[in-house]
């Protein structure tokens, strides 16, 4: 989820539940607070406690509110964790310890001693292009033994390690792909779902591909796919933040304040990329209808 600002720089909540209204009604089937996208590193530790807390209230337990972890100690990570189910939170997404460039025994012992001090299912995110930290399948082999975590988070931009959890591991960790220039190709390998970026300002299109493609309708999501290619590649640029709350404000669902050190887009990059978000609403594909129970129905 994106985090919403006001123009005096404070968390919109009518925004937040607006655009969160909206990804429910498109059937996506969980929400994350707090990660790169939702400008985490710019929260205060007051705030991320509110926005969960409100989030949580909103959702009023219609999907899992998973919140992220993503601290510089062990003692943060478990103070972070232990907050969160205080909050109202159904899961946590943790990241490696960030500044301190750990070792691979290091990064496990993190991930146990946090998982040993919350009752909280967790997903590991793995994204070594972004965070320079890798958890290799060596390093899954000692948290498979941790019942608690549950999935993955991967975006290590190498689709073929979706095969090759799969191969080792079956269907001991659910895999989300989290790039989303990747994601049909993911899902189509076998990884359970598509965490988004881009969701949140299409999200439809974003539930379309991925129940298209895990009914075997996968000419139906390639065709959605290739439209939405453009508008994907907005999350793998530096500025993600700017160009994914622009194109949720082209949407009416987002704003685009951003918080500093971010500076909203402006002169001709603001004019690229909304020649990019204009193109792709002028264009924007028919949807198959859904099912109240989430299946697809043909239109």
């Amino acid at each position: 989820m994106l985090t919403p600002f006001t123009a005096q720089d404070q968390i919109d909540y009518q925004m937040f539940e607006k655009n969160l209204e909206v990804q429910i009604e498109a059937g996506i089937t969980g929400i994350v607070l707090g990660g790169s996208l939702g400008e985490a590193s710019t929260l205060s530790g007051t705030e991320k406690r509110e926005l969960l807390k409100e989030a949580a209230k909103m959702v009023n337990k219609r999907i899992p509110v998973i919140s992220t972890v993503a601290e510089k100690s062990t003692t943060d990570a478990i103070a972070c964790a232990r907050n969160a189910e205080a909050d109202g939170a159904d899961g946590l997404m943790m990241l490696p310890p960030l500044q301190y460039k750990a070792d691979d025994k290091e990064i496990v012992t993190y991930f146990k001693v946090v998982a040993a001090n919350t009752s909280l299912p967790i997903m590991i995110y793995n994204n070594p292009v972004d965070y320079k930290l890798e958890v290799t399948m060596e390093m899954f082999e000692e948290l498979s033994s941790i019942d608690s975590i549950h999935a993955v988070k991967e975006s290590t931009r190498d689709v073929t390690n979706v095969t090759r959890m799969r191969n080792r591991f079956g269907d001991r960790f659910q895999i989300l792909c989290g790039v989303d220039t990747l994601a049909l190709e993911e899902i189509l390998l076998g990884a359970d779902g598509w965490l988004g970026g881009l969701v949140d300002a299409f999200p439809a299109e974003t539930v379309a591909i991925v129940r298209l493609a895990q009914e075997g309708r996968v000419e139906e999501a390639v065709k959605i796919y290739r439209w939405f290619m453009p508008l994907l590649e907005l999350d793998i640029q530096p500025k993600l933040v700017q160009y994914i709350k622009l194109a949720a404000a082209r949407n009416g669902i987002s704003n685009e304040y951003v918080r500093g050190p971010r500076l909203p887009i402006e002169g001709k990059e603001k004019e690229r990329v909304l020649a990019i978000i204009e193109a792709g609403m002028q264009n924007r594909p028919e949807l198959p209808e859904y099912s109240k129970t989430g299946t697809l129905e043909n239109a």
